[in-house]
């Protein structure tokens, strides 16, 4: 149940938001600059424009989900005239506003930047903010691990200026301790710090996953929902705010109720929430509009995976590797290690809750629930079946915790237990750091899988399923987000979109990776393998970032090195593998040649999945620069600048008449971007169902065609396989209209069956609407 009482709202936003661009608002492009694209992204056909966090965060944050102080906008993206500024220049450009905002945790890598924070640490328990942060105050003073990992670490504190200091850290001094020496101060305090190592072992405050410097805040607790929300809720009092997306709901004490609160206070708003869905799993019955889009990420990428050739990426993964274990065996160790060592000290927490067990036992039982949970979290009364599921699976790994398991699992199911309120915490922790961000960069089958919100055991997504996938969010969560690139995705869509090329060419890759990976070996043979797929899958890019990311990603695969214990033998090895990549002229040319020879396909997928998913039931968001080709890689990669300048130059010669070739311009991307958003905008009604197209012939597995209504979305998947046999063929599309126009190219066409390649000559997507609309789209 949850702990606040759920107003009668309804799920449904007021405010129609139909598109939404995301734009990663920060330091260096500020609000202001941000003003400046509101005639682009009008021109565009977008309806919103989905900024990252405003509020203030920690100075120099680059992303802003560190916000210091709820009460004011980012004085570094330009403060309140700022948005005004970015608020005017979107009305102005007939656009609304979304805005990311963060329930969860408040940034305190510097105190004196967070007065909340700061005062705590001042006056302890006494603080009017000790309620704020989900402190454990039982235990001592608050510890923050800040340290040098040496024992005489605190002979560098010094005083200065009323303030306690270790190098560059600044820390407030309670009122009648200042007397003495820095060592003497620094013991009269109400905090303690505390060695960087010791940190995930021993915190005392609830944490944003394993970051410390992102402390939980009680958003439960209707007066730290009312500070720190006032803000957000006077834009959208004001009307200068549509729409409201919440960063990790997971994280929060009572996701429901929490929601239920927002949601009465914002009725107008459209709200999206980043609830990440295992394969299978429904998006419980809050009062919101829909997730953030990965679970249709999922689907439509799927969609141009190979599902035939499953089994021969298997075998090549197990013959390169030497590796047989499963993915459930993987993520299992996976999230068990999050459990019992990066989030140690949130276990330890947990276990003091049952203070009638032997607390090593306690701790073992709920860390084992939590590695074998199914899903990020579970939520009543759904709940309940994950849990159970939980238990039986830790039952048949730990037959020894039996007792224990049987014990916890008790209070887990009691609704009015402290266990049940906080266990839910830990297992969306677990499952990120333990999945997301470590076993996806361990399993390298098929790298391209491997994505929030995927499940990289299931090996591509058949028409079928897509349609029943579509059919149901239609029904169930129309106004849902759609997306394919975020700022958290591993890869961005075009990389994903080329790299499932290589399902269709097995035997091709098999020998061309097992070539390079025995012509330049590394000695972790597993990351070696996922290396070669993201070079290829984004290929050309500059050294430097590649070198960024392969440093990022093998600490995060926390096997050959780690970020707490680099291992720099062996990152001298990585990095000297990447530079053969670039400066051995042999190796070099084999790469740019196969990348060259999958790109035409890869850009038949990137088109195939854009339509799709901007044509697809719910709300369509394009990622910054993503409506040309994108390389990117994980964050900060993705975040880089975006040449917009580019853009508006290849929009307007689009809008002079110009039909582009499918070319390295990426102009092409760009037009069935800006004609599926101006038909979505300018035509909502030919977007108000879900009905799929059929085709019929020889090749009818390869397109992918749906009704929305009117306008009628047709992709080509499984490009090369299409063009070894022999091409659409006398392969038709059924209509159940006799006369459309298509958006891309303006060709009519009439009657009730079209041939393939008629319709596919030009592109390998169309989107077909009533013959009026192509001025509109125009």
């Amino acid at each position: 149940m949850s702990d606040t009482p759920q107003p009668d709202v309804t799920a449904a936003a007021t405010t129609r938001v139909g598109s939404t661009y995301r734009v990663q608002i920060r330091p260096g492009f500020d609000l202001g600059t941000t003003a400046g694209l509101a005639d682009y992204l009008a021109d565009l056909g977008v309806t919103h424009l989905y900024s990252a966090p405003l509020l203030a965060a920690t100075p120099g944050s680059a992303h802003g989900y560190d916000v210091v102080d709820h009460r004011a906008v980012n004085p570094e993206l330009g403060g309140e005239a700022g948005r005004q500024r970015l608020v005017r220049a979107l009305r102005a450009a007939g656009l609304g506003l979304v805005v990311d905002i963060v329930p969860n945790h408040a940034g305190v890598a510097q105190p004196a930047a967070n007065p909340a924070w700061w005062d705590v640490l001042r006056r302890g328990r006494d603080s009017a903010y000790a309620d704020w942060f989900d402190i454990d105050w039982d235990r001592g003073r608050l510890l923050l691990p800040v340290l040098a990992d040496s024992p005489d670490a605190l002979e560098d504190l010094k005083v200065v200026e009323g303030e306690l200091r270790y190098h560059e850290h600044r820390f407030p001094i309670a009122d009648g301790t200042g007397a003495g020496s820095p060592r003497e101060v620094h013991d009269r305090q109400h905090y303690e710090l505390i060695s960087w190592r010791r940190g995930d072992a021993e915190l005392t405050y609830r944490r944003f996953f394993a970051v410390s410097d992102l402390a939980g805040l009680r958003v439960e607790d209707p007066a730290v929902f009312a500070a720190t929300h006032a803000e957000i809720l006077r834009w959208a009092d004001a009307g200068e705010l549509d729409g409201v997306r919440v960063d990790h709901p997971d994280g929060l004490r009572d996701p429901a109720g929490y929601l239920a609160r927002l949601r009465a206070a914002a009725p107008a708003a459209w709200l999206v929430v980043e609830k990440i869905l295992e394969y299978g799993e429904e998006l419980p019955a809050w009062p919101v509009d829909g997730t953030t889009g990965y679970d249709a990420l999922a689907a439509v990428s799927g969609l141009f995976v190979d599902p035939d050739t499953e089994g021969d990426f298997t075998a090549l993964d197990a013959r390169l590797t030497g590796h047989h274990t499963s993915w459930q065996d993987l993520t299992h160790d996976t999230k068990l290690a999050a459990a019992t060592r990066l989030l140690a000290a949130e276990l330890s927490r947990l276990a003091a809750l049952v203070p009638d067990l032997d607390q090593q036992d306690a701790r073992a039982a709920l860390a084992e629930l939590a590695a074998c949970f199914p899903v990020y979290r579970g939520y009543p009364p759904e709940g309940a079946r994950h849990l159970a599921a939980a238990r039986s699976e830790a039952g048949r790994r730990r037959p020894d915790l039996t007792a224990t398991l049987d014990a916890v699992t008790a209070r887990l199911r009691d609704p009015r237990h402290e266990l049940a309120a906080r266990f839910p915490q830990l297992t969306g922790a677990v499952m990120a750091k333990g999945v997301e961000d470590t076993a996806y960069y361990r399993w390298s089958r098929f790298v391209a899988l491997n994505e929030v919100g995927g499940s990289p055991a299931h090996f591509g997504v058949p028409p079928a399923e897509f349609h029943r996938f579509a059919a149901a969010r239609q029904v169930r969560w129309p106004a849902s987000m759609t997306t394919l690139s975020t700022h958290d995705t591993k890869r961005g869509e075009d990389v994903r979109a080329r790299l499932a090329v290589l399902s269709e060419l097995p035997g091709r890759w098999a020998e061309q990776v097992t070539d390079w990976m025995s012509r330049a070996p590394l000695a972790d043979r597993a990351f070696a393998h996922l290396l070669w797929q993201t070079a290829v899958g984004a290929w050309p890019i500059e050294r430097d970032r590649l070198h960024a990311y392969v440093e990022k990603a093998a600490r995060e695969a926390s096997l050959s090195t780690s970020w707490a214990d680099p291992d720099l033998a062996f990152e001298r090895q990585l990095h000297a593998l990447v530079d053969r990549m670039y400066d051995d002229p042999g190796l070099h040319a084999e790469i740019t040649a196969f990348a060259a020879g999958i790109t035409p396909a890869g850009w038949s997928n990137s088109l195939a999945q854009k339509l799709v998913q901007l044509a697809m039931p719910g709300v369509p968001d394009t990622y910054q620069g993503t409506e040309l080709w994108e390389n990117s890689l994980v964050d900060p990669d993705n975040r880089r600048p975006v040449d917009f300048a580019v853009r508006r130059d290849l929009l307007a010669r689009l809008d002079g008449g110009w039909r582009p070739e499918v070319a390295a311009d990426g102009a092409a991307k760009l037009l069935v971007v800006s004609r599926t958003l101006r038909l979505r905008r300018d035509r909502p009604e030919l977007f108000a169902g879900y009905r799929p197209v059929p085709a019929r012939g020889p090749a009818a597995r390869h397109a992918l065609a749906f009704d929305r209504g009117g306008a009628i979305a047709v992709a080509t998947r499984l490009p090369l396989r299409l063009n070894r046999a022999g091409g659409w063929r006398d392969t038709t599309l059924s209509l159940p209209v006799h006369s459309v126009a298509d958006m891309f190219t303006g060709r009519v066409y009439s009657g009730s069956e079209l041939l393939m390649h008629d319709l596919l000559s030009t592109y390998p997507v169309a989107l077909l609407a009533p013959t009026d609309s192509v001025e509109a789209a125009a």
